[in-house]
């Protein structure tokens, strides 16, 4: 099959060459044509032709425009995507202010004496600069870097993350390397034009307006800050061989719960002369959920004895069955003692119903609504049912829990919905509980006359913002 001159040329552009050199020999084509348009306009001008000049003038203007307005951005989004993401950003250290303004001033001394030895010192110097911006810009290529953090991480306990940095080049190792957090933008004000509606006349029900027209209005809007970075320290790596993988353990410490992001972590270096700290932005998304503090608090250790005390007298009371007679262990009540059995054998017995390995326990954290306690209060809350599902998971208890977002058996579920709970117009989730074997904690901002009657026997209730 023979193909013509025309098909063998669109095969060749369209198949043979990516689209990005297409669009780089057309700018190039484009641009020489746009040079010769220019030069023949002068050659015009000179010869006093003043329409030539026009013309040739105008086409080379329109060649600049369509090449700078096609082909430019196109390859400066193709070349420059990458590069963005992993670009250098430089500060210059004291040391390289200093070192510099020594060079000026050699510099000038060379220009006012003409002594040809400063200005081989000058020369140097200048040379000195572009070898420590090629040495550090090598010193960071090709280094993979990986972030581990602990599967479960809790407020206000010390963790250890694992910062892995691997030198993937055969033969150069790299130097004095800082892995480094990079801080995030802040929260921007800036105008935009939204969607809106011109009426006439204003303030009156839609029905009863005359006009109704699709406008837009321009309003100032406020970006929402952005999540707090994992980590603000660094890990310093002073050798990394070729082919070598190191690690590094950095002690992290949440003061808060919540959800904590970082989209991209920083290789630094100052080798080697530290005229300038070079930082390598690299990509590395990574996600943290800290879970609230369940270190006991002064309102734990209050309503704890209360609630196991009256979860004990629950339970013991739905066992009827007996099940066994056992030996006393310090753990168990005196009223199970079995004084009969006691007597015959000489040492303390205690009845063992069969219902007690059945301890049902439901933890439920009705969320208020908006304000209707303090955020200190709120927050008090939360660490509350936290600590209190973690202390009686951690006990022979068959626990549960129930929220407006979660309701499972899972306490790291539970944990993960208490990290990054806010208060929330939503409905309460006591009307929701039905009576059965499970003893009910149940934290609540509600007023008590509004609680059902039938939960009061199975229930203990730590009313939010009051002491119980």
């Amino acid at each position: 099959m023979f193909l013509s001159k025309s098909q063998r040329l669109a095969r060749f552009f369209h198949q043979g060459v990516p689209e990005i050199w297409v669009r780089f020999l057309l700018a190039i084509a484009g641009l020489i044509l746009a040079f010769a348009a220019a030069i023949f306009s002068s050659v015009a001008r000179e010869s006093g032709n003043l329409w030539a000049m026009l013309i040739l003038a105008s086409a080379a203007l329109l060649l600049a425009t369509i090449v700078g307005l096609t082909t430019v951005p196109y390859l400066a989004r193709r070349i420059g995507a990458v590069r963005i993401r992993e670009a250098f950003d430089y500060d210059v250290t004291r040391v390289g202010i200093i070192y510099v303004v020594t060079v000026l001033l050699i510099g000038i001394a060379a220009l006012n004496t003409g002594n040809n030895l400063l200005y081989i010192v000058v020369a140097v110097m200048l040379a000195a600069i572009v070898v420590s911006g090629f040495a550090s810009a090598l010193v960071l290529r090709n280094l993979e870097l990986d972030v581990r953090l602990p599967e479960h991480v809790f407020a206000g306990r010390s963790i250890l993350a694992r910062i892995l940095l691997r030198n993937s080049r055969k033969w150069l190792p790299s130097f004095s390397v800082n892995v480094v957090s990079l801080e995030k933008a802040k929260s921007t004000r800036h105008w935009r034009w939204l969607p809106s509606t011109f009426t006439v006349p204003r303030g009156r029900p839609p029905e009863k307006q005359w006009i109704r027209l699709p406008d837009r209005q321009l309003r100032r809007l406020i970006d929402k800050a952005a999540s707090p970075n994992i980590f603000n320290g660094s890990a310093y790596f002073p050798y990394l061989p070729a082919r070598a993988s190191l690690i590094s353990e950095l002690e992290l410490k949440f003061e808060r719960r919540g959800r904590y992001q970082q989209e991209r972590f920083g290789l630094a270096t100052r080798f080697p002369f530290a005229f300038l700290t070079k930082t390598r932005r690299v990509p590395l998304a990574r996600e943290v959920i800290v879970y609230p503090s369940v270190e006991p608090t002064d309102e734990f250790f209050e309503v704890l004895p209360l609630i196991t005390g009256e979860f004990a007298s629950f339970m013991r009371g739905r066992g009827n069955d007996l099940y066994r007679i056992r030996e006393y262990m310090p753990e168990d009540s005196a009223r199970h003692v079995d004084w009969k059995a006691s007597a015959k054998s000489g040492s303390l017995k205690v009845r063992e119903f069969s219902r007690e390995d059945e301890r049902k326990l439901r933890i439920v954290f009705d969320n208020p609504q908006v304000e209707a306690i303090s955020a200190e209060a709120y927050e008090g809350a939360v660490a509350l049912a936290a600590s209190l599902g973690w202390h009686f998971t951690g006990e022979n208890t068959d626990i549960s829990f129930v929220t407006q977002g979660y309701r499972g058996a899972d306490i790291y579920q539970f944990l993960e919905y208490l990290a990054v709970v806010q208060s929330q117009s939503l409905p309460s989730v006591i009307d929701e509980i039905e009576v059965a074997d499970d003893y009910n904690i149940i934290l609540t901002a509600r007023a008590r006359g509004t609680i059902p009657t039938a939960l009061w026997a199975c229930s203990y209730f730590v009313f939010l913002g009051n002491r119980q």
